[in-house]
C-alpha cells in the first residue's frame, strides 16, 4: 500500500485485433498528455508495420506476437519518453524476427528510430562458441549504442521488463537463464539509471523464478501479517502528516511495504530469519525545499528515537545514479522500527524516473556522455570506455556485473572533489580513476595525511593523495586487491602488452637461431618479404604476430624456416608443414579433425585440466597454450584466464563420449545450528555423490561456512546437486569454488 504519489496503472492488452488497437489508442492518448505535438499518425504507422511484419507469429503464451511490442511501448510511455522511443518500441523486434532491414525502418521513420531499433537488435546472425559469448557480445553492442543515446538502454530495459513479466510461459531452463541474467545485469542497470520502480520489479520477478520455493514461503509469511501492517501504515501516515502540518510543513506522506527481494537480501546478508526482520515497512515524506528536508528530520528525531548507525545523508552526497534523499530509521509506536525517507518533489521525480526525468520533455535526442546532464551518470561513460579496452566479451560482462553490484565508498581528492568507487577499492583504484599513467606509476599513497600500503581499503570520507615514481610499473599482484573494473582492465592490458613484447623478443631470438642453423638470413628474408608471405600463409595478421606466435609456442620455428627456405614467395608448402607440432599432437590426442579441439582424455601430458577452476565435462571451457606444459584447459570465466594473453587462446570443447570424474568444491554457507551438516551429507548421499574432503568453520555465532570436495562426472549432475542443496532449510548460499 502506498499513498501520495501513485504510478498510473496500465490497461491490460486484450490479445485480439480490436483489443490491441484499443491499447495503441490508449498509448496515443497518454503521449498527447505530455507531448501535445506528438504525431498520432506516426505511432499508428509503426504499429501497423510491426503487425504486418510479425504477421501470424506467436509468443510462447500463444498470444499474437504484437502483444509484446505494444507492452514495451506502454512501458516507454509510462517513463514518458519521446515519440522516436515509442516508434522503436513497436518495431524493436522486426529486424531480428521478421527479416525487416534497418534501411527500411530508416526510410519509413527516420535515422533516429532506425538507430534505436538497431541498438536493441541482437546479433542473431553471428556464430559464437557459447551462449555466454553471445550474451556478452550482445551486451557490448548495447553499450556502444547507449554511449551515443541512453534511450537504447531504456528500450532494452522495457523489453526485458515485459519478458520478465511473462516468464511463466517459458521452459524451465530458459526461464532460469533469463531470470538470472535479469537479476545479474538488468536490475542493477535500472538501479544505476535511478529507475527505482523498474529495478524493484525486475528483482522481484527474478527472485520468483530463480528461487520459487523460497519466494512462495516468504510471500506467504508477508501476506499473513499484511492486514495488520496495512492498518499500521494508515495510522502512521496520518500521524506523521498531522505532526508535520502542525509545524507548518506542506508535505505529502506515503507508506509502503518493503519488496520481497529486498527482505530476502536483508535476511541473507544479516543471516536472520523472517521473524527477526523488524523494518518491513517504510514511509516517505515529500516537501518543497532542501532546507525543509533537514528541518523535518529534526522534528521526526525529536518525536521518535533514531536508531544509531541507520542515518544516511544522500542529499549532501548523492548516489552515483543521482538519487538524493535523507534516510533515517526510528523506533516508532509499539517499538516498531520505521524507515523514513525525506526528499523534495524534484528529488522524488528523479528517484522514480531516474535518468529519464532529466529529459522527459526535451525534443528529440537522448542523453550522451558529453551532454549537460551526463556528469551525474558518468559511470555510463566509464562502462563505454571499458568496452573499448576489453577485448574478451566474457571479461567485459564480468567487469560490468562487478561494478553494477558493488556498494560504494565516497572519498576525496586533496582538492576536495568527491570520487566514487566500489566497496573495497584501494589507492590503486583511485590512481587509475585519475589517469592511466598515474595508475601505472603509482608507488604509494597518503590517506588523511598518513602513508598507507597500496592494499589499504578506502573508507567513505578518506582524503587520498597518490605518490608516483617513473620506475614503478603495474604488478601482477595488484590484480589480487583492486576492486574497480577500470583498474583491473588497465593492469591486465599492460601485463598482456608486456607479455606480448617478451614473446616477440623470444620469438625473434628463436627464429634467428633456427635460420642460422639452416644457413638462411632472417634479416634478408624479412627484407625481401618472405616472412610477410609466410605470415599470411600461417594465417597470422603480420610478421610481428607470427614472431609472437613462435614465442608463445603456438608455431614451430622450423616450419617458418622450411617454408622460407623451400618456397621463396612461391607455391604453398605441404599441409603438414603449415601446422605446428603442438596442433598436430593435440589433434592426435583428440583423434578428430575439428576446428575446436575436443577433449576426450587427459592421459597425454599435452592436454591438462587446470586445477584453479577444475572444469568438468559440460562446462564451457577455453584452452591456453602454455610453453613447456602443453594446452591448459580452464572454465570460461576463470579469473586466471583473464590474466593470460588472448593470443594464446585455443577453442576447445568436450567430447560427447568423455567420461571424466573431476574434483569439484562447493562452499556452502549455512545457519550455525545442530544437524545442518547431517542434512547436507544426506543430500550428497541421495545424489550418489561421494564426499572426499570437508573443511568447516564458523564465521559468526549464527553462521557457518563449509567446503565440500567431491568428484562428479558432468556439469548437469553438479547443477542438480546444487539446486537440491539450495532448497535445504538453513542453507543461505551454495557457491562453486
Amino acid at each position: 500500500m502506498e499513498t501520495g504519489v501513485v504510478r498510473a496503472s496500465l490497461p491490460p492488452i486484450v490479445p485480439d485485433e480490436k483489443g490491441m488497437q484499443a491499447a495503441v489508442d490508449d498509448i496515443v492518448a497518454r503521449v498527447r498528455e505530455y507531448l501535445p505535438a506528438a504525431d498520432p499518425a506516426a505511432i499508428q504507422r509503426a504499429y501497423d508495420l510491426g503487425r504486418e511484419r510479425h504477421g501470424a507469429q506467436q509468443r510462447s503464451s500463444g498470444e499474437p506476437y504484437m502483444v509484446h511490442p505494444i507492452a514495451v511501448a506502454q512501458i516507454i510511455v509510462q517513463m514518458r519518453l519521446d515519440v522516436p522511443s515509442i516508434l522503436a518500441a513497436f518495431l524493436h523486434d522486426c529486424v531480428e524476427d521478421t527479416g525487416t532491414s534497418v534501411e527500411e525502418i530508416r526510410a519509413g521513420f527516420g535515422e533516429d528510430v532506425a538507430f534505436l531499433v538497431d541498438g536493441v537488435t541482437k546479433l542473431s546472425k553471428v556464430e559464437y562458441t557459447s551462449r555466454e559469448a553471445r550474451q556478452a557480445e550482445n551486451f557490448r553492442k548495447m553499450l556502444v549504442a547507449m554511449a551515443r543515446d541512453i534511450r537504447v538502454l531504456l528500450l532494452k530495459l522495457a523489453d526485458r521488463l515485459h519478458n520478465a513479466r511473462t516468464l511463466e510461459h517459458l521452459p524451465e531452463d530458459r526461464r532460469q537463464r533469463i531470470a538470472r541474467e535479469t537479476l545479474d545485469v538488468y536490475a542493477p542497470l535500472a538501479n544505476r539509471l535511478g529507475i527505482d520502480w523498474m529495478k524493484g520489479e525486475l528483482e522481484d520477478l527474478s527472485f520468483r523464478w530463480l528461487y520459487p520455493e523460497e519466494w512462495a514461503a516468504l510471500a506467504a509469511k508477508i501476506q499473513k501479517s499484511r492486514k495488520e501492517r496495512d492498518r499500521f501504515i494508515q495510522e502512521m501516515t496520518r500521524t506523521i502528516s498531522e505532526m508535520l502540518h502542525a509545524h507548518e510543513f506542506k508535505v505529502v506522506v506515503s507508506g509502503r511495504h518493503k519488496r520481497l527481494f529486498s527482505i530476502r537480501e536483508k535476511m541473507h546478508r544479516q543471516h536472520i530469519e523472517f521473524e527477526q526482520v523488524h523494518d518491513l515497512i517504510g514511509f516517505r515524506v515529500i516537501c518543497d525545499t532542501v532546507a525543509e528536508c533537514y528541518a523535518i528530520l529534526g522534528v521526526i528525531h525529536s518525536q521518535w528515537t533514531p536508531v544509531p548507525g541507520r542515518f544516511k545523508d544522500h542529499i549532501g552526497i548523492p548516489k552515483q545514479n543521482g538519487y538524493q534523499s535523507l534516510h533515517t530509521t526510528v523506533v516508532g509506536p509499539r517499538g516498531v522500527l520505521m524507515e523514513i525517507q525525506i526528499r523534495t518533489h524534484e528529488m522524488h521525480q528523479i528517484a522514480e524516473e531516474g535518468i529519464a526525468a532529466h529529459w522527459m520533455y526535451k525534443e528529440g535526442g537522448g542523453l550522451a556522455p558529453g551532454g549537460k546532464d551526463a556528469e551525474r551518470f558518468r559511470w555510463l561513460h566509464q562502462i563505454w570506455e571499458l568496452q573499448q579496452d576489453v577485448r574478451d566479451p566474457g571479461e567485459l560482462l564480468d567487469a560490468v556485473k562487478s561494478d553494477l553490484f558493488s556498494d560504494e565508498v565516497y572519498v576525496f581528492t586533496p582538492a576536495g572533489q568527491v570520487q566514487v568507487f566500489p566497496n573495497g577499492a584501494t589507492p590503486v583504484d583511485f590512481a587509475y580513476a585519475i589517469h592511466t599513467d598515474i595508475g601505472h606509476h603509482c608507488s604509494g599513497a597518503r590517506v588523511n595525511g598518513a602513508m598507507v600500503p597500496l592494499r589499504y581499503r578506502l573508507r567513505s570520507g578518506d582524503t587520498v593523495e597518490i605518490l608516483t615514481s617513473p620506475q614503478q610499473r603495474p604488478n601482477k599482484d595488484w590484480l589480487d586487491f583492486v576492486a574497480s573494473s577500470r583498474a583491473r582492465t588497465k593492469i591486465r592490458s599492460y601485463l598482456h602488452a608486456e607479455q606480448r613484447k617478451r614473446s616477440q623478443e623470444l620469438g625473434r631470438e628463436i627464429l634467428e637461431k633456427e635460420f642460422r642453423k639452416s644457413g638462411v638470413s632472417l634479416a634478408k628474408a624479412e627484407k625481401h618479404g618472405d616472412l610477410e608471405r609466410a605470415a599470411q600463409d600461417h594465417r597470422c595478421g603480420s610478421v610481428e604476430e607470427m614472431i609472437a606466435a613462435v614465442g608463445y609456442g603456438k608455431l614451430d620455428p622450423k616450419e617458418v624456416v622450411q617454408w622460407v627456405a623451400g618456397t621463396p614467395g612461391a607455391s604453398e608448402p605441404p599441409a603438414e608443414l603449415r601446422e605446428s607440432k603442438l596442433a598436430q599432437l593435440i589433434r592426435r590426442v583428440a583423434g578428430r579433425e575439428q576446428q575446436a579441439i575436443k577433449i576426450d582424455s587427459v592421459d597425454d601430458l599435452l592436454v591438462r585440466l587446470a586445477r584453479c577452476c577444475n572444469p568438468v565435462p559440460g562446462d564451457d571451457v577455453v584452452g591456453f597454450v602454455s610453453r613447456g606444459r602443453g594446452l591448459m584447459v580452464h572454465r570460461r570465466g576463470c579469473p586466471r584466464t583473464l590474466e593470460l594473453d588472448p593470443e594464446r587462446r585455443i577453442d576447445v570443447t568436450w567430447d560427447a563420449k568423455a567420461k571424466l570424474d573431476r574434483p569439484v568444491t562447493l562452499r556452502i554457507t549455512t545457519a550455525h545450528r545442530p544437524g545442518i551438516l547431517a542434512a547436507i551429507s544426506q543430500v550428497f548421499s541421495d545424489h550418489d555423490v561421494n564426499i572426499t574432503q570437508v573443511h568447516a568453520k564458523t564465521t559468526s555465532p549464527d553462521e557457518a561456512v563449509t567446503a565440500f570436495t567431491f568428484n562428479v562426472g558432468g556439469v548437469d549432475k553438479l547443477r542438480t546437486l546444487t539446486r537440491a542443496l539450495e532448497k535445504l532449510s538453513g542453507v543461505t548460499s551454495v557457491v562453486r569454488v
